[in-house]
């Protein structure tokens, strides 16, 4: 098929965190003949492998700084130049202006796939999460809750939430995101590559994206299976 001349698809995909970026990601793979490739396991992956810009990347980790655009920059478009031959999708990068337009230079990206949930459903997702601290047991108050609010049903001790999972924690990362990728979407709104897909969950959002990358590529998984 290589060399039918067939497009590539170089798309983006965004979202906030608890958007559900990482399940439609995963299911687009499953559908689509496309590269997934997400900042932060490069990241990992990197600096696991101990690579220069790895121990670079782990340094600005360290201090608890953001990483500069020259560094995700390099990280992303090296890799990139392995996956010439193959649509892909982005993830994680570009995060900033700055990002993508060094990757504006180098790839021309036809598509940016836009999640857009509303805030306070992804904060009541994210902050859902209580646990017993010395049993380790986990309650979600939306899937699993406790019997009774606040309290671990066999040893009827209160229940606690990580730091990560506390409301003001979870609102200052959805604002973060915010004021850091407004700018970026913004960007591809302006070159009209722009696609938003709303919803409150991941499966009402995912048969908008499923029929819109439908006109854009073949879905792979029907020759493997008839089910979806």
């Amino acid at each position: 098929m290589g060399s039918t001349g067939r497009a590539l698809l170089r798309a983006v995909i965004m979202g906030p965190p608890g958007s559900g970026k990482g399940t439609v990601s995963s299911r687009i793979i499953k559908h689509f003949a496309l590269k997934h490739l997400s900042s932060g396991d490069l990241l990992r992956d990197n600096m696991n492998k101990g690579t220069e810009i790895g121990v670079l990347a782990k340094t600005f980790i360290d201090q608890g700084k953001l990483i500069p655009d020259d560094v995700m920059t390099r990280l992303a478009l090296h890799e990139l130049k392995n996956l010439a031959h193959y649509s892909w999708l982005l993830d994680g990068f570009p995060r900033t202006v700055p990002q993508a337009e060094a990757l504006d230079k180098v790839y021309q990206i036809d598509t940016v796939i836009d999640l857009n949930v509303p805030f306070e459903v992804i904060k009541q997702r994210l902050t859902s999460r209580w646990i017993h601290p010395s049993s380790g047991r986990v309650y979600n108050t939306e899937f699993n809750p406790p019997q009774k609010i606040g309290i671990d049903d066999i040893t009827g001790e209160p229940l606690i939430q990580r730091e990560d999972d506390k409301p003001e924690t979870v609102t200052k990362r959805l604002k973060a995101y915010e004021a850091q990728t407004k700018l970026v979407l913004e960007y591809y709104r302006n070159k009209g590559v722009l696609e938003t897909f709303s919803g409150t969950e991941t499966n009402t959002i995912w048969p908008q994206v499923y029929a819109f990358l439908q006109t854009k590529l073949p879905d792979i998984s029907q020759k493997e299976a008839v089910t979806p």
